[in-house]
């Protein structure tokens, strides 16, 4: 596959995700300014984590205006595959690619740490090939965000839940006795409705979701759950 990591003024998980991509995974990956304007033979776009245009008026708000967010948009819209983390996901919902906004976490403080999250769809290109014992369960990786309280309103949460577009959701370690995943308020990180830490479009082809995990490939680093996302896309 040929990937394109988006390069926004304030990204700093770009050479994460290009690192991943080329080095652990050996993929054919190139960067791509802000203000480039083609995606030509380009087969997985990243919208990395970071701090585009310094989060000034809102979260991804300035970047979705960017000369390269027209290309993206019409590369999704034709059904190419985009991945937006953390504030590539914030990016997402901005341009309109994904539903929903997201708001400040609860405690009005940015998070670093790290969650576990249930797949709630496993039919999706980016979880269809997470197989193990341990991710049978649920996934472990870190989040690092300000503004990651995801909101819908009551329309947009029963459409995303109707249609099954809710991917991945805040829940505890381990499932219950019943092998049924639990989600609480504990749980919850950041105060988003209905615990959720990512979902899809309703094609399948376009990805948001806020923990990172460019940051968990590698055992050294903690874990390599976040790794299974990039290869089930590979092996789609």
């Amino acid at each position: 596959m040929k990937w394109a990591v988006i390069v926004f003024p304030g990204s700093n998980c770009d050479h994460d995700c290009y690192y991943v991509l080329k080095d652990v995974l050996g993929q054919d990956v190139c960067y791509k300014w802000h203000k480039d304007t083609s995606l030509s033979g380009i087969d997985c776009v990243v919208l990395p984590g970071g701090f585009s245009y310094g989060d000034y008026l809102r979260c991804g708000a300035i970047a979705r205006f960017s000369p390269i967010m027209n290309e993206v948009i019409r590369f999704a819209n034709n059904g190419g595959i985009v991945i937006g983390i953390c504030n590539g996901f914030q990016i997402l919902l901005e341009s309109g690619l994904l539903p929903g906004a997201m708001l400040r976490n609860e405690s009005l403080r940015f998070i670093c740490k790290d969650v576990y999250l249930s797949i709630e769809n496993r039919e999706t290109m980016f979880t269809k090939g997470v197989k193990g014992a341990k991710t049978e369960r649920v996934l472990k990786m870190p989040i690092a965000h300000a503004e990651g309280n995801y909101f819908a309103d009551k329309e947009t949460l029963s459409n995303l839940q109707k249609n099954n577009q809710i991917v991945f959701r805040y829940c505890k370690p381990e499932m219950d006795d019943k092998g049924i995943n639990s989600f609480t308020y504990t749980d919850n990180p950041n105060g988003s409705i209905d615990n959720i830490a990512g979902i899809c479009n309703k094609k399948g082809n376009v990805l948001g979701m806020m923990p990172h995990p460019e940051r968990a490939v590698e055992q050294i680093l903690g874990g390599i759950d976040g790794r299974l996302i990039f290869e089930s896309v590979i092996r789609q």
